[in-house]
């Protein structure tokens, strides 16, 4: 009865998260003011009217750059709660876990210095 119960309880979760921020749309869509007009629906450019086209092209570049701060930044993320526990973990498992996380970061070193060869840091 109690797998059930789990199930059910998450069911519940999903539902609610579903249904309550649906339900806070609805009744800010009936408690809003809604008076639109032509001045409301021109975009904004500190007062001055818009001109020209407002789509913006990046270089490819950018993109590889923050592609590699999220790489690393998710590294981060997993390096902190590992050297949290590592004390514990060190006295349950042993070496295993330091040479674990070693082997992790070295296939990010291994990453970074292939971006590196491929002069993906270099901004021309």
């Amino acid at each position: 009865m109690e797998y059930w119960a789990n199930y059910s309880m998450t069911a519940i979760f999903f539902l609610l998260g579903l249904a309550l921020p649906a339900a806070a749309f609805t009744v800010g869509r009936w408690l809003r003011p809604h008076h639109p007009s032509a001045a409301k629906i021109i975009t904004y450019e500190s007062g001055v009217d818009p001109f020209g086209d407002s789509r913006v092209q990046f270089h490819v570049r950018y993109y590889l750059f923050a592609l590699l701060f999220v790489i690393f930044d998710v590294e981060t993320v997993f390096l902190y709660p590992w050297a949290v526990a590592y004390d514990t973990l060190r006295q349950d498992v042993g070496l295993f876990v330091l040479v674990e996380m070693l082997i992790f970061v070295l296939f990010l070193f291994i990453g970074l210095i292939y971006a590196w060869k491929k002069k993906v840091l270099e901004w021309k």
